[in-house]
């Protein structure tokens, strides 16, 4: 359903009277799809309002890719099923076999969703930090089994285990690996990079994104780069792990980005530390940073101010984003930012923090609900609450 801007008059029962209102509701619903795993991809695009935006980026166009919207709530859906599809045509996963992945979460959430609509099993394997709360309970109300694995280990020790896993049951277990399956960023080029290039309609200078696997940026970045070469794609990682850059991994919040290893899809990957700089390479025109306190406190921003919930990958981006549209070279650029997944399955990280901890104040567990009717009738005034 799209909104357009125009005076409209309509009969009020109520009263018989004729009421002029000025917004209009046009209706475009899409056609019945044959398979919930149909709705996946064909995200919209939204221009970023200027009350959203830093007074110096207003001088730029910034666009939101609403990948939330997807119907596992996030940018995976469309690795998940692809890589899934292709192993069927391949002959690599068949009926009876069990999907199995390392994973943050969201990739783990796609997984377990199309796995449900195709009838297969499915376990995810993730790190047991609080923060994978909604990702677990997402993951088992799908049916899925899911792994914990010591965080400590890192990516390379959630791959070991895995390895473990699928060489003691071959004929069992179909291991998508996320992180070096080809059919991960070449969905992106496929699916994501001409659906940029489609809504901008070739217009977009500066595509932004988080590294996570590395498949999106490598896929939409290798697409609209042979569309339109001048276009600069600027790869994100937190400030306090800058693997790509040459730095030691290390603890940050922004969950779904720089996993510990180097992406297989960009190049320098398997060179030495020593080897990397935040020079261009391979599609990569700049290797961009934000720290997690600025991540959280952007997605924050953009949802009181332009109603955008989105998550700590999502705010990081949109940080970066903003900070090139300040430059004095952006004048009358178009830049594209993705937004991977909705804030709602962050509940259990500080992004939610202080808002959880009213929430609790209100809402405390065990609380039985009022029984008394003598008792006022507002019980809680948000405005009131003073934090302790």
């Amino acid at each position: 359903m799209g909104i357009s801007e125009a005076a409209t008059t309509s009969d009020d029962k109520t009263n018989g009277s004729a009421t002029t209102t000025t917004t209009s509701y046009v209706v475009r619903p899409p056609p019945i799809a044959a398979s919930l795993l149909e709705t996946i991809g064909n995200t919209p695009l939204v221009r970023v309002p200027d009350r959203a935006l830093p007074e110096a980026s207003r001088h730029a166009t910034v666009l939101a890719k609403l990948e939330l919207q997807n119907p596992g709530g996030s940018l995976k859906d469309r690795i998940a099923l692809h890589m899934i599809r292709e192993a069927e045509e391949r002959g690599d996963l068949r009926p009876g076999m069990t999907i199995v992945d390392f994973t943050s979460g969201n990739t783990g959430i796609g997984y377990a969703m199309v796995a449900a609509a195709l009838g297969y099993e499915c376990v995810v394997v993730m790190p047991k930090v609080r923060s994978m709360l909604e990702r677990y309970a997402i993951c088992r109300q799908f049916g899925a089994e899911v792994h914990l694995v010591n965080p400590a280990l890192g990516a390379p020790g959630a791959v070991a285990y895995l390895e473990r896993l699928v060489a003691e049951h071959p004929a069992k277990y179909w291991w998508s690996n996320q992180l070096a399956n080809a059919d991960n960023p070449a969905v992106h080029g496929v699916t994501t990079g001409p659906e940029i290039w489609e809504q901008t309609g070739g217009a977009v200078d500066v595509f932004v994104h988080g590294i996570g696997t590395g498949g999106c940026v490598a896929g939409v970045g290798a697409y609209l780069k042979a569309k339109k070469p001048s276009v600069q794609v600027v790869a994100l990682e937190p400030s306090e792990s800058r693997v790509h850059t040459g730095a030691p991994p290390k603890s940050h919040g922004i969950v779904g980005w720089s996993p510990g290893i180097h992406a297989t899809f960009l190049e320098g990957h398997g060179r030495p530390a020593a080897e990397l700089s935040d020079a261009p390479r391979g599609v990569v025109d700049e290797w961009g940073h934000v720290a997690t306190a600025d991540a959280v406190q952007t997605a924050t921003h953009v949802c009181r101010t332009m109603g955008l919930m989105c998550g700590p990958s999502s705010g990081a981006a949109l940080k970066c984003a903003f900070d090139i549209a300040a430059r004095d070279d952006s004048n009358g650029k178009t830049i594209v930012v993705v937004i991977p997944s909705h804030a709602i399955r962050y509940c259990a990280h500080p992004l939610w923090g202080a808002t959880m901890k009213e929430a609790n104040a209100a809402l405390p567990a065990g609380d039985a609900p009022c029984t008394d009717k003598e008792q006022p009738v507002l019980l809680w005034d948000s405005a009131a609450y003073v934090e302790e």
